[in-house]
């Protein structure tokens, strides 16, 4: 069957004909942004925790998520306080929407352009300030003390990609600068507005190219617009009975686009691959022309293989416009599971054999203590232990099995397939978890340590009116690094804290994807700005903690990121990720592809390459 009528290519080009094609998709991310989304944090303005009353319950707002729906946090507000040592009712006040913003930089002859061609732009404050940044500490620091020292000049919303190519070609005429955004969902600083002086800057809105340009069933591909959310992704696919795959925790905003710019990974990796794994084509718009290769088959063998220039170039080649897709049919079955292990080392060992033995299912990750213990006091108030070991009880953990309750770790699974497969890759799995001593925790646990991934950076904007920082950061390492690494990352990050004189911190870890060769960590740290450090500013406090952690991820064997891109905050350890050779080759792949700096992100090398204007 195809969806689509047959698809024509002529010189080059594809071509879908008719048949509903091209598909409009109500795009999740409006142009008025802020109308739905948080001007000063992470997520929608209607999910937040939030306190109600004169005894400061909490509750998580909203409809969205399985946390929300009214039920009371008050074990989780007891505990934030205990831990940390804060009170509820020393919140700070909420940050005001700000009603001034730096003047524009205006070309006049680029707005001229931007008029004559019908290309929707704005140059409204508000427009402007939602797409200067990305969800790092800083980038939310600045944002809410409205301290950003630059804002882009005018938003631009293309409505496909003739009109891009339009656009880049009234920048280069004009010396405009480019920076494509898609969600603002970045935490490298990819997307916040670099401190260019004398340029105007657009922000390249692409949010509204959204569209599903064509779909071939036979061939199970698509091809979409590269501002296409996940959700929307995901929400289109599921009409034709079909899915993409890939859910990053970002997916309710970030897109197609940003996903390839940032070489990004879902949680379902292990079933449906990487971002690289799962793209077929992609069209850019450079400063030279369109890149794009001539042909759609599985494979070829056609020389370096230009889609990888493309990933991970994090905006500074050009504009990713549209990029074709493999997608596969909805799973018949998807079921969650949980296993409770005696430590954390013991779990990293059983993820290491299920990786040897090719048994992962679509997602596994192994939460430590800490992560376990931080997902048990977000449960609704009523609850009396926890849902991760569903019927099993504290005294059989505790007492007849020995498991210390502050030192077990809980790995949880989803399984999609058909009911035969998810029944035969559970046997599977559980077979290899009772040769090292795990419990098995039951369905709920597992779900809700899966959707609540959704949530963390809901915590760390809450936290942050306690002047509490939190900010988690990722890498990627062999399997034989793991446990040395983490250990390590922990002690120094601890060190250097107490060293400061903060004792109110937390540092946890959960592996979260898992490869033959090696896995993914994350690390969650958060703390208590300590009030006998006056006027030392508190991100800035933090950022110099967490650049330390990175250094030692860097000399225990991991990478500078998995998933997460360099952007700008990672830019300076890039030579010494790629060496001063490959920094070269990038440098003269800009040259080539963007001669007069259009593309001036400054990011990966870290500051504007010297590129001929």
């Amino acid at each position: 069957m195809v969806v689509s009528p047959e698809e024509v290519v002529t010189g080059g080009n594809l071509a879908p004909l008719g048949n509903g094609f091209p598909r409009q998709i109500t795009p999740s991310i409006p142009i008025r942004r802020q109308d739905v989304i948080r001007w000063d944090g992470w997520g929608y303005k209607d999910s937040r925790f939030e306190l109600v009353g004169r005894e400061d319950s909490l509750r998580f707002s909203g409809k969205r998520y399985p946390i929300a729906g009214g039920a009371w946090l008050n074990g989780f507000k007891s505990w934030v306080e205990e831990y940390f040592g804060v009170k509820a009712s020393e919140r700070a006040p909420e940050a005001r929407m700000p009603v001034e913003f730096p003047d524009p930089v205006r070309s006049e002859g680029f707005l001229r352009g931007l008029e004559d061609r019908g290309v929707r732009h704005s140059e409204d404050g508000m427009d402007r300030l939602m797409r200067s940044h990305g969800q790092t500490l800083e980038d939310i620091e600045r944002v809410r003390g409205s301290s950003y020292a630059k804002i882009p000049d005018v938003v631009v919303w293309p409505s496909g990609h003739d009109q891009v190519v339009e656009v880049v070609r009234l920048a280069q005429e004009f010396e405009v600068a480019i920076i494509p955004v898609g969600g603002n969902s970045s935490v490298s600083e990819a997307v916040t507005t670099p401190n260019i002086v004398g340029r105007t800057i657009v922000s390249l809105d692409m949010t509204q190219m959204n569209r599903l340009l064509w779909l071939n069933v036979d061939n199970m591909t698509a091809c979409f617009e590269a501002g296409v959310t996940g959700q929307d992704i995901e929400r289109e696919l599921a009409k034709e009975g079909l899915t993409l795959g890939h859910e990053p925790d970002s997916y309710e905003f970030s897109t197609l686009g940003g996903w390839i710019a940032t070489r990004a990974s879902g949680m379902k990796k292990n079933t449906y691959g990487n971002i690289e794994d799962l793209v077929v084509r992609i069209k850019m718009v450079t400063g030279v022309g369109v890149l794009e290769k001539q042909i759609l088959a599985p494979r070829v063998s056609c020389g370096p293989d230009l889609n990888h220039v493309i990933f991970g170039s994090e905006g500074t080649l050009g504009v990713i416009t549209e990029a074709v897709i493999k997608v596969r049919s909805l799973p018949e079955v998807r079921r969650y599971g949980s296993l409770v292990f005696r430590d954390f080392d013991t779990g990293v060992g059983f993820l290491r054999e299920i990786a040897a033995k090719r048994l992962q299912p679509a997602s596994i990750r192994l939460m430590d203590n800490m992560q376990f213990q931080l997902g048990q006091h977000l449960q609704p108030d009523g609850t009396w232990f926890n849902n991760i070991v569903k019927s099993v009880t504290k005294t059989y953990l505790s007492t007849i099995r020995r498991f210390k309750l502050d030192s077990v770790a809980v790995v949880t699974l989803m399984f999609e397939g058909t009911s035969e497969e998810v029944k035969a890759h559970e046997k599977k799995i559980y077979e290899v978890a009772s040769t090292h001593g795990a419990i098995n925790g039951g369905s709920k646990g597992g779900e809700k340590g899966y959707t609540m991934t959704f949530v963390i950076a809901y915590i760390r904007d809450f936290a942050m009116e306690f002047n509490i920082m939190a900010e988690s950061f990722e890498t990627s390492l062999p399997w034989d690094k793991c446990l040395t690494l983490c250990r390590n990352v922990k002690s120094r990050v601890t060190e250097d804290c107490l060293q400061r004189g903060i004792t109110r911190l937390m540092i946890a870890c959960r592996v979260t994807q898992v490869y033959d060769d090696g896995c993914c960590v994350y690390f969650y740290l958060a703390y208590k700005h300590p009030e006998h450090l006056g006027d030392t500013n508190p991100v800035q406090l933090f950022k110099a903690v967490e650049d330390r952690a990175r250094d030692e991820i860097l000399a225990s064997g991991g990478t500078l990121s998995h998933h997460h891109g360099v952007g700008k905050v990672r830019s300076r350890w890039y030579s010494q990720s790629v060496s001063t050779t490959g920094v070269t080759v990038l440098q003269a792949v800009k040259r080539a592809l963007d001669p007069k700096n259009t593309f001036a992100a400054g990011n990966l090398v870290g500051e504007e390459p010297k590129c001929k204007m």
